[in-house]
C-alpha cells in the first residue's frame, strides 16, 4: 500500500512540473484561435450587412428582379446565422452559398445603366470587395492560429497538459470553398 502510494506521488511529482509549464501557453494559443475565429465572424457579418445595403440600392432601381432578391435574402440569412454561431464549417458553407446570388445581383448592373452609374452602388461594390479581402485575411490568420495550437497540443509534454485540461482536441481549419481555385463565373442571364 505504501509502495503504490509512493509510486503515485513520485509520478505526480515528476509529471506535474512538465505539464504545468505549458498551461499558460495553451491558454494563450486557445485564445488566439478564438480571437481569429471572432474576426472571421465579424467580417462575415459585415459582408451580410453590406449585401443588405446593396440589395436596397439595386431594388430602388430594378423592380422586376424578385428571384435574385429572394436568393440573396436566403443566402444572407444563412450567412448571418452562421456568423453568429461557433461552427467554423457552417461559416464556410454559408460564405460559399452567398457567392452565386451575389454574382447575379452584381450582374444586374449591366442591364441597368442608371444602376451602373449610381455612386452608392459603386461604393457598395468597393466595400464588398474590400470585405472579401478582409475575410480572406481573417481566414488565413485563423488557420495560422489553428496550426500553431494543433502543433503545440501534439508536443510532449504539452500534450499531457492539454489532455489534463480538456484542450487536447485539435481545432478545425477553415477550409477553402470547393472550386475556390477557379475564378467565379458571372452569368448575365443572356443566351
Amino acid at each position: 500500500m505504501r509502495r503504490s502510494r509512493f509510486s503515485l506521488l513520485l509520478a505526480v511529482a515528476l509529471v506535474a512540473p512538465l505539464t504545468g509549464c505549458s498551461y499558460n501557453t495553451l491558454q494563450t494559443l486557445d485564445e488566439q484561435v478564438n480571437a481569429a475565429q471572432g474576426q472571421i465572424k465579424v467580417q462575415l457579418q459585415r459582408r451580410a450587412d453590406l449585401i443588405g445595403n446593396l440589395v436596397a440600392t439595386v431594388k430602388g432601381i430594378t423592380k422586376q428582379e424578385d428571384t435574385v432578391f429572394i436568393g440573396i435574402a436566403n443566402a444572407r440569412a444563412k450567412l448571418s446565422g452562421a456568423a453568429s454561431g461557433t461552427d467554423i464549417k457552417a461559416m464556410g458553407e454559408a460564405n460559399a452559398a452567398m457567392n452565386a446570388p451575389l454574382s447575379r445581383l452584381l450582374a444586374l448592373s449591366e442591364n441597368y445603366p442608371q444602376l451602373k452609374s449610381s455612386e452608392n452602388f459603386k461604393q457598395l461594390q468597393d466595400q464588398i470587395e474590400g470585405t472579401e479581402n478582409r475575410i480572406a485575411t481573417a481566414r488565413t490568420d485563423y488557420n495560422g492560429a489553428v496550426e500553431t495550437f494543433n502543433a503545440k497540443i501534439r508536443q510532449f509534454p504539452t500534450n499531457l497538459t492539454a489532455k489534463m485540461f480538456g484542450l487536447g482536441k485539435p481545432r478545425e481549419y477553415f477550409q477553402a470553398d470547393a472550386g475556390s481555385e477557379k475564378a467565379p463565373k458571372v452569368d448575365f442571364g443572356r443566351p
